[in-house]
C-alpha cells in the first residue's frame, strides 16, 4: 500500500492532490499549513528546496529517506502513473489524447500565469486605463473564453470523460478567484462544468480535509467567493 503525505498550504492549488488521490482510492495522509500570513510559513519552506505547496512525501518504497515531490503538474502525473495504473488520463490511442494532453498542461502554463499576471498588475497599482493592464486583461480574457468555448461543447476538458485535466484546472475558477476576482456570468460552459466536477464525491472528500472552511457554493458561484485576507 502507498504511504504517502500530501503538504498542503491552505487555500491553495495544493487541493489537486488530494482530489486526485481520493478520485483514485488511493490512501494517504494530508499535513495542512496556513499562510503566514500571505506565503508558506517557515515550517513549509522547510521541506523542499522550492518552499511551496503542494509537496508529495511518498514513504512507500523508503520510510526513512522518502522522496519528496514538488509541483501539481508533477505530482499527478507521478500519481497517475505510480499507483493509479494510467486511471484519469488518456491513452495515446484515444480519440481524445491530444485534448487531455493539451488541457491537462493548460492551468499551469497559460490560464495560472496570466491571471496573476493581472493579480500583480492590479497589487502594483497599474491604472485599468494603462496598457499593460489592458493587455493583461486581454489575454486572461482570451484564455478564459477559449476555455469556455470548450466545455460549450464537452462535458469535460477532453470531451465526454472526466480526466486529471479536470482535476488541474478547477482551482484556477474556484480557490484562485480568492486572490484574483473573477466574474463568470458570461462563461457558461465553465459555470456548468464547475458544478458537475464539484459535485463529485471525491472533490468534496478531498475540500473537507484539506479546506475545509472554504464555502463552497461561494467557490463556484459566478460571482466568486470573498477575497483572501491574510492573518496579521
Amino acid at each position: 500500500m502507498a504511504k504517502l503525505t500530501v503538504h498542503h498550504l491552505q487555500v491553495g492549488q495544493g487541493e489537486r492532490i488530494p482530489f486526485l488521490l481520493e478520485e483514485l482510492g488511493i490512501p494517504y495522509e494530508v499535513k495542512l499549513y496556513q499562510r503566514s500570513p500571505f506565503l508558506a510559513p517557515p515550517e513549509l519552506k522547510e521541506k523542499h528546496p522550492m518552499g511551496a505547496s503542494p509537496l508529495l512525501e511518498d514513504a512507500t518504497s523508503d520510510p526513512e529517506n522518502p522522496l519528496l515531490l514538488a509541483e501539481s503538474g508533477a505530482i499527478v502525473e507521478y500519481v497517475i502513473n505510480k499507483y493509479g495504473n494510467g486511471r484519469l488520463s488518456l491513452p495515446p490511442t484515444h480519440s481524445s489524447y491530444a485534448d487531455y494532453v493539451y488541457w491537462l498542461h493548460f492551468s499551469n502554463g497559460n490560464l495560472q500565469p496570466t491571471i496573476f499576471r493581472k493579480f500583480y498588475a492590479r497589487m502594483f497599482g497599474l491604472d485599468e486605463q494603462d496598457q499593460r493592464y489592458q493587455d493583461t486583461d486581454e489575454r486572461v480574457k482570451r484564455a478564459v473564453g477559449h476555455l469556455n468555448n470548450c466545455l460549450q461543447s464537452n462535458d469535460y476538458l477532453a470531451g465526454d470523460e472526466f480526466t486529471a485535466a479536470d482535476v488541474m484546472t478547477t482551482w484556477c475558477f474556484t480557490t484562485m478567484r480568492r486572490f484574483m476576482p473573477m466574474d463568470l456570468t458570461e462563461y457558461p460552459g465553465i459555470t456548468a462544468w464547475l458544478k458537475r466536477v464539484t459535485a463529485r464525491p471525491a472533490y468534496q472528500r478531498a475540500m473537507k480535509k484539506c479546506d475545509p472552511d472554504e464555502d463552497l457554493e461561494a467557490l463556484i458561484s459566478a460571482a466568486g467567493p470573498p477575497r483572501f485576507v491574510p492573518k496579521s
